[in-house]
């Protein structure tokens, strides 16, 4: 049954994103920014309905109230990456546009990745190192200003749930480069949305949202470990089980 299900959402979001990326990738001749972003918004809430209407997984959030509140004060969102649930959940949450750093292997995935490369989003080539960094800071500084929160994830891809991946200083840096604070989040997804598995389980995804973190002064490695520590002990609050297991 759950892999019945899982097949029904997948094809869910195969038909519905079509022609939502076709009349984005259209429209984006004509309209950019703040507009075209939140169209695309609306296909990740029809995405996450049919997620909870038909694989059962629902969400609970904690911590909006440290989001930023001045809506013209940027942020560096750096989320625990488990599975792509959060890559959809996370702008249906946030009251600002959300810019993704990701690897531009994505724009090439049919319909999907093309709606992608139309909006302001960071793509980046991870083979040159350097180049994608400043590429980040440029258009990163550019998005903050135009009232664009940027998010990463430090582990840089998914891990397993109960597992720890390396955190990397990019989203600290750019913070520090930028002068705005960052948010550590940490999200369980993989209790139901498990990493590069086809079968998704029905439960409840927590989504915790840490106080910011500035960045003013601060090195970027001890800024991320900051971060890490915050991150890591959350997740250990919040899925105890898979951590028992891990360990």
């Amino acid at each position: 049954m759950a892999f019945l299900r899982s097949l029904v959402h997948l094809l869910w979001m195969l038909v519905t994103v079509l022609p939502w990326a076709t009349v984005l990738v259209l429209a984006s001749i004509f309209v950019r920014g703040a507009p075209l972003y939140w169209f695309a918004v609306g296909w990740l809430r029809v995405a996450l309905w049919g997620g909870r209407w038909m694989l059962g997984i629902r969400h609970r959030v904690q911590g909006m109230e440290h989001l930023p509140q001045d809506r013209h004060a940027g942020c560096i969102l750096l989320v625990k990456h488990q599975s792509t649930y959060e890559t959809f959940l996370l702008p249906t949450l946030m009251p600002h546009p959300l810019a993704y750093v990701f690897k531009r292997e994505l724009l090439h995935i049919p319909f999907f990745g093309w709606a992608l490369g139309r909006l302001d989003m960071v793509h980046i080539d991870r083979s040159q190192r350097a180049q994608a960094f400043h590429k980040v800071v440029a258009q990163g500084k550019r998005l903050l200003a135009q009232g664009v929160w940027v998010i990463m994830f430090p582990e840089g891809t998914r891990t397993q749930r109960g597992r720890q991946g390396q955190y990397k200083t990019g989203g600290a840096r750019l913070a520090i480069e930028t002068g705005v604070p960052v948010i550590p989040i940490a999200v369980t997804s993989a209790k139901c949305w498990p990493r590069k598995a086809f079968v998704k389980r029905p439960g409840v995804v927590d989504v915790s949202i840490g106080p910011a973190i500035s960045s003013q002064g601060r090195r970027a490695d001890e800024l991320m470990a900051e971060v890490e520590q915050w991150i890591e002990a959350e997740m250990r609050r919040l899925d105890p089980e898979a951590y028992r297991v891990a360990a």
